[in-house]
């Protein structure tokens, strides 16, 4: 049977959608998705905050880290860890910080992967990219007359840095919209704002269609065996396509009022993988509605960089004082403390997905914080902050109910409901362990042997 070629990120899989909901006028998105102008230093924040205090944290000389789609991904996953939203936000490289630290990270793509995904990409995009127009007519607009390769504009991207790419970028999408034509935008640079801070993006590709909408394109190396594709690998492309959404929503914005043209993002992003085992593309169309929705809320959640900035102990720096030879001199014992000044909020989920996962796990655990059992345990005990409080919790006993007390009152016994469960558990597991040592006694005495009785005295 021959498999759909729509995906669905739960299972991988590939049903059968409708296309026509897969777009969305920008004049209609939330008003979060609106176009913001790039922040400066927050109304009423602190003197002297700002871009310069964000210098003075990576180090004199130091250039500040970008970020890509991936490492806002998992930022946005977690948006309650200040100390990542801080070290983002400053653009400090958070791998060589752990590294400085004693605790380097383990994950990461292989350098044969990396290649491998390169020569993939370069397969898919080559002869002007016909391959993946035609996948993505196939999979998205199959109604619709096949574009023709001199039919699909290509424009040039180069600028002088980020800023530059991304204005460069914003120009060619007013141009290609404008046109009314096809447009195929190879690694075009978008700008997104995170807590406070903006960062530049860059998606594999960006097609303009001649309604005026536009579609996310992502390559990956990941195969697509029998249709179906791994659901994480998936999930995780999901997640990323959502933060190039929503940085091509505020250009769309723009370029709505420039041209006066309907402009739509679709929540629908093709994803181009390999087919089977060979290195021939395929593709399937990906809902990301879902991760749009999570990740444009999860980033409206993240505290300004200002505001962690300004709570930091006065001269709190990351600076790693790199020798000529790139080798850390400052002791690990000062960056320890400038790291601990920043509160984290680890969870297992950090290890992949955060350079300094190792670090704030080691003193999670020293701690005893809950949090290092997940963020599943921890949300149901509730005001149980350590793995000590959680011990004494279950251990305890309720005492007597006082003569006075009203009905219903059960003496010093603790109205949180956690506290209620662990004593619970706790008395289930001892009683099962009670049985358990009886059941163990009876079995032994049965099989013990029968002790040979003395003949009595005649």
């Amino acid at each position: 049977m021959r498999p759909s070629p729509h995906m669905s990120v739960p299972d991988a899989r590939l049903p059968q959608v409708n296309v026509s909901r897969d777009s969305r006028p920008a004049a209609a998105a939330p008003q979060a998705a609106q176009p913001k102008p790039t922040p400066g230093p927050r109304q009423g924040a602190p003197p002297g905050i700002g871009r310069g205090r964000l210098t003075e944290l990576r180090g004199p000389g130091v250039p500040p880290r970008s970020l890509d789609a991936r490492a806002l991904a998992a930022l946005a996953a977690n948006p309650g860890c200040r100390r990542r939203a801080l070290l983002d936000g400053a653009g400090i490289d958070k791998g060589a910080l752990a590294a400085a630290l004693g605790s380097p990270a383990a994950y990461g793509q292989s350098q044969f992967a990396l290649v491998r995904g390169n020569a993939f990409e370069a397969r898919v995009k080559a002869d002007g990219g016909q391959d993946l127009m035609r996948l993505l007519h196939e999979r998205l607009r199959p109604d619709t007359p096949a574009p023709e390769a001199e039919a699909v504009a290509t424009p040039d991207l180069s600028a002088a840095g980020p800023e530059g790419r991304a204005a460069r970028t914003a120009l060619a999408l007013r141009e290609a919209t404008a046109a009314g034509g096809w447009a195929l935008l190879d690694h075009p640079m978008l700008a997104v704002e995170v807590a406070g801070s903006p960062a530049y993006v860059e998606p594999d590709a960006v097609v303009v269609h001649p309604d005026g909408s536009w579609t996310v394109v992502e390559i990956k190396s990941f195969p697509m065996i029998d249709g179906a594709a791994d659901a994480a690998k998936v999930g995780a492309a999901a997640r990323q396509a959502a933060v190039y959404v929503l940085a091509l929503e505020k250009v769309a914005g723009h370029v709505a009022a420039r041209t006066g043209r309907e402009v739509r993002v679709r929540d629908r992003v093709l994803l181009v993988c390999p087919k089977d085992f060979s290195n021939l593309p395929t593709a399937a169309a990906v809902d990301i509605r879902k991760q749009l929705a999570t990740t444009r809320r999860q980033l409206a959640r993240l505290t300004r960089v200002e505001e962690i900035a300004a709570e930091l102990p006065e001269r709190t720096t990351f600076d790693l004082r790199l020798a000529d030879d790139g080798t850390p001199t400052r002791p690990a014992e000062e960056l320890t403390e400038a790291v601990e000044a920043v509160d984290a909020a680890y969870a297992p989920e950090c290890l992949a997905a955060c350079e300094l996962a190792f670090h704030c796990r080691e003193h999670a655990r020293q701690a005893g914080a809950v949090e290092a059992l997940g963020r599943g345990v921890r949300g149901e005990l509730g005001a149980l902050r350590t793995v000590g409080e959680v011990l004494s919790a279950s251990s305890a006993v309720p005492g007597p109910r006082s003569a006075d007390a009203p009905d219903g009152d059960a003496g010093d016994a603790c109205d949180d409901p956690a506290v209620t469960a662990l004593r619970r558990a706790a008395a289930l597991r001892a009683e099962a362990l009670a049985d358990a040592a009886r059941a163990e006694g009876s079995r032994a005495a049965s099989e013990r042997p029968e002790e040979p009785q003395e003949p009595g005295c005649r």
